[in-house]
């Protein structure tokens, strides 16, 4: 089934937005779950209704059953309503995929879904979620840029449950044994870190700053925060399309240049996140720039002695600026069961729910307490590290055909940090790409 919207619309001013702001207003704007869900490509019910078992839908569980053992509590405690698991594929865009192809045959078999924060306008604009009340779902304790996250139209269609942004892993015992005690806080410094490291016998072609430059989402997100580092955009606040500056053409050269030098290994261009986490974990990568669900796995390859996380470096005397990722929860519009959806929803997002996430399975929690809790500081230091990376993180663009820009960004970026092409190129070449979606 084709996309039922044309290749691209943002939210501000759109004509899409303008007919869910009509929905809203024929159906009372209670943000009770009345509107969106029937007509244009989606078709399935808007009413919070019904009752019995669902399906919680996400990609790969990497925590070793942890997710699966908070599910068996909910299942313990709601005879009736119990909860199935569906495990799909580690990787993002099969992951969305598979949500698409869910919704376009009108399938029962999700109910609540896991949504990455740059769907939900695509989710939201073809019916395929059902709006969910914002009056029970907006905990004062949620940071309110994450919350944000799962709105579109000022609606609320998906509401977080795991939060996201980029730090820094590094190899402390290599660091160690160059002489060197404190992690870098600057480009020069990750270049001479990893000089000095080469020099010592045994890691003379160990990897320096690794990243997921592999041609998928990852490199959206590492490719973005070079250009916003250096004061590129995609677009700005009016949905104009900026990427053809001086700043972004800069931003790309420097990390073109970082593969051309050798301190970004050749590795990474096939690099989605396990593979970076795997040769980190086997002494083949000084520093990666990662998601913070690595530090468990870190925990039990490593132990706490070998590796650091500090804030990722400044590039060029411009202050790093990270990615926000995160996933949300969503309903979707042909589940039978969306009363009890939303129940299951209100639970896997509670306080309570969001630290047993950060405590099993190192996910960034939504609300803030958490990341000054002393128990949780104690277990994970790199808290307040990541709260910082947090408030100075940068979305992606809300495009409600993001497939279509994220496409356009790797075949465009993928290219130049192969030396295929210059970086002036590959920008005039993405602003092209972009206005054609427009």
């Amino acid at each position: 089934m084709a996309n039922a919207f044309p290749r691209r619309r943002f939210i501000q001013g759109s004509v899409i937005a303008a007919t869910l702001a009509a929905a809203a207003a024929c159906s009372g704007g209670s943000g009770s779950g009345g509107s969106g869900g029937s007509g244009g490509s989606g078709g399935g019910s808007a009413a919070l209704e019904g009752t019995g078992p669902i399906t919680w839908v996400q990609g790969k569980d990497f925590s070793g059953g942890k997710v699966q053992a908070r599910i068996d509590e909910w299942n313990a405690a709601n005879p009736g309503e119990e909860v199935t698991l569906i495990e799909l594929s580690a990787e993002a865009d099969q992951q969305r995929q598979s949500f698409i192809n869910n919704a376009q045959t009108k399938s029962e078999a999700y109910d609540v879904i896991s949504v990455d924060v740059v769907w939900v306008a695509e989710f939201a604009a073809n019916q395929w979620l059902v709006e969910l009340p914002k009056d029970e779902l907006h905990y004062d304790d949620v940071i309110e840029g994450v919350y944000n996250t799962g709105l579109y139209v000022d609606r609320l269609f998906a509401m977080p449950f795991a939060t996201d942004s980029s730090i820094m892993f590094y190899r402390k015992d290599f660091l160690a044994e160059a002489g060197i005690t404190e992690p870098p806080t600057d480009w020069d410094g990750i270049k001479a870190a990893i000089d000095a490291v080469r020099k010592v016998p045994g890691h003379e072609n160990i990897g320096g700053f690794g990243g997921q430059f592999a041609k998928y989402e990852g490199l959206t997100c590492c490719a973005s925060e070079f250009i916003n580092s250096f004061g590129g955009s995609y677009y700005d606040n009016e949905n104009n399309i900026t990427i053809n500056s001086p700043a972004a053409i800069e931003g790309l050269q420097f990390l073109m240049d970082g593969f051309k030098e050798g301190y970004i290994p050749q590795q990474a261009l096939e690099w989605k996140e396990e593979d970076g986490r795997n040769a980190f974990e086997a002494g083949n990568l000084l520093f990666y720039r990662q998601w913070p669900y690595q530090y468990s796995n870190n925990v039990e390859a490593l132990g706490t002695d070998k590796f650091g996380i500090a804030p990722l470096p400044s590039l060029g005397g411009h202050t790093f600026v990270p990615t926000l990722g995160g996933h949300n929860c969503g309903i979707s519009a042909y589940s039978k069961n969306k009363a009890t959806a939303l129940k299951f929803i209100k639970w896997w997002t509670s306080p309570e729910s969001e630290k047993y996430a950060l405590d099993t399975q190192a996910n960034a929690p939504i609300n803030a307490a958490l990341y000054g809790d002393p128990e949780m500081l104690e277990k994970f230091p790199y808290l307040t590290t990541l709260r910082a990376s947090l408030d100075s993180a940068v979305g992606r663009p809300k495009a409600v055909s993001y497939g279509d820009v994220t496409a356009a960004i790797q075949d465009a970026i993928y290219p130049a940090i192969q030396q295929q092409t210059t970086a002036e190129e590959a920008i005039a070449g993405l602003e092209s790409a972009l206005k054609a979606l427009a």
